[in-house]
């Protein structure tokens, strides 16, 4: 089969998966949470339903809004679509990893986050204002966090480029197991916890004042540009899942273009997403939110198990 025709069948599963099982993902970690609680909760299915009615509603514009304010939906989704087309889930090597390696990742994320930041500044609300600055201030420590626990899967692997690590260590599945893997995957489900809002860190379902932070910034979205930002979180999720099942448990990743390997790879992703959305949700059941003056302290653990795993990586060695 011809390069072209590889390049764009994985490339569309790839957008496919993020793009139809993000929700899933969410649906997965709402209904356990109910569960754990004696709730019966909505069905799994229900952010589906939450994205088309939000589609369907009419846009209200603030009137101090800029053009930084309708734009910033479109740029935020775009660019977590831009990360799902580098981070591999169903298969590697995918075919745009020439394009930028975990660093690009890094930084595309931190693009959605900046514009996300402005916007909430853009509508000249005390609450947006509010929200912005506590973002972009845990985000000191997020990003130093999110980079020492990646790059310590990257010299094992000996490379930045999220295909090739994927690849080497789904062939020398043993290395899961090595301490500084170990301390790196904690590190980094810290981050994932912190990068995408949730409880200890935020609460994506509360509107108080006191501990706003991402919803804080989107208060005054409404319409489709509420539902792209809402979507756009929940794949920002749902990639940081696909980072953690992949870099830290390869195991079923299809390495060869064929039918068979690719339903492998698509199901043992599935499994292993779903498990990381039962252990977020567990998580957020066991814990309470913390006051906004504790988050640093909580994230600055992720700072320096990442660091110790990034030391501990080189006194060990592989």
């Amino acid at each position: 089969m011809s390069e072209f025709v590889y390049t764009a069948v994985v490339s569309i599963l790839q957008l496919l998966v993020v793009l139809l099982l993000a929700p899933l993902a969410t649906g997965i970690i709402r209904k356990t949470k109910a569960r754990l609680q004696n709730r019966r909760g909505a069905s799994v299915v229900q952010p589906y339903y939450d994205l088309t009615k939000l589609f369907k509603k009419e846009v209200v514009l603030p009137s101090t809004a800029s053009w930084i304010f309708r734009f910033t939906p479109y740029i935020v989704f775009g660019s977590t679509l831009a990360i799902a087309l580098l981070v591999p889930t169903i298969a590697t090597p995918v075919p745009f990893h020439w394009i930028g390696d975990i660093i690009t990742v890094i930084y595309l994320f931190a693009v959605g986050r900046f514009f996300v930041a402005l916007a909430g500044l853009d509508t000249g609300t005390a609450f947006g204002g509010l929200g912005s600055s506590r973002e972009m201030s845990l985000a000191s420590i997020i990003e130093p966090a999110m980079m020492l626990a990646v790059f310590t899967v990257a010299v094992t692997a000996g490379s930045t480029d999220l295909s090739i690590i994927v690849s080497r260590l789904s062939f020398t599945p043993v290395s899961i197991i090595h301490p500084s893997h170990l301390l790196a995957f904690v590190g980094l489900f810290i981050v994932t916890i912190a990068e995408t809002g949730r409880i200890p860190v935020d609460n994506p379902a509360t509107h108080l004042e006191l501990t706003m932070i991402h919803e804080a910034m989107i208060l005054e979205y409404s319409g489709r540009y509420l539902a792209c930002i809402e979507w756009a979180s929940q794949m920002k999720l749902f990639v940081f899942m696909a980072l953690i099942a992949n870099m830290f448990m390869p195991l079923g990743i299809a390495t060869s273009f064929s039918f068979v390997a690719l339903a492998i790879g698509l199901g043992a992703f599935i499994v292993k997403v779903s498990i990381l959305a039962i252990l977020v949700a567990l998580v957020e059941s066991s814990n309470a939110k913390l006051r906004l003056f504790r988050v640093p302290e909580l994230l600055m653990v992720a700072f320096v198990l990442s660091l110790l795993a990034l030391i501990l990586y080189f006194i060990i060695g592989s």
